[in-house]
């Protein structure tokens, strides 16, 4: 029997498994596992293989809950790409990440500031589409 093959992401509030080889199981283990979302009021995305449950829950007590269910499974963790914010250093908005500006703030910006930080501005220029 093949096992399932999951990718465990932690985040704040939640987590997210992706079931790499969901078309390669058995319909009785893609039950089991809609179960297990299910229980816990989750989402299953079948589009992407995905499910998500809305409970703080780390690495190591997954692995606990899916072994004690005898779900059989090979779980890996899947650590966040955690990119540093780069914040504006000037301005009525100043120390705030430029994600965080407002759209017409960021408009103004573009036609407004050539100082050293028009890089960091063009980039989240180019990622909202403005």
């Amino acid at each position: 029997m093949i096992y399932a093959d999951f990718y465990f992401t932690q985040y704040k509030n939640s987590y997210k498994v992706k079931v790499r080889n969901l078309e390669s199981l058995h319909v009785k283990q893609i039950q089991e596992i809609e179960s297990f979302v299910k229980q816990r009021n989750g989402l299953f995305d079948f589009s992407t293989y995905t499910f998500v449950i809305q409970k703080r829950l780390d690495f190591e007590s997954f692995v606990k809950l899916i072994k004690s269910l005898h779900i059989q499974a090979n779980i890996e963790e899947e650590f966040l790409e955690i990119k540093k914010a780069h914040r504006i250093g000037f301005g009525k908005y100043k120390g705030l990440a430029y994600n965080e500006l407002p759209d017409s703030y960021m408009i103004w910006l573009k036609s407004s500031y050539k100082g050293s930080e028009r890089k960091y501005i063009e980039e989240e220029l180019q990622k909202r589409k403005l």
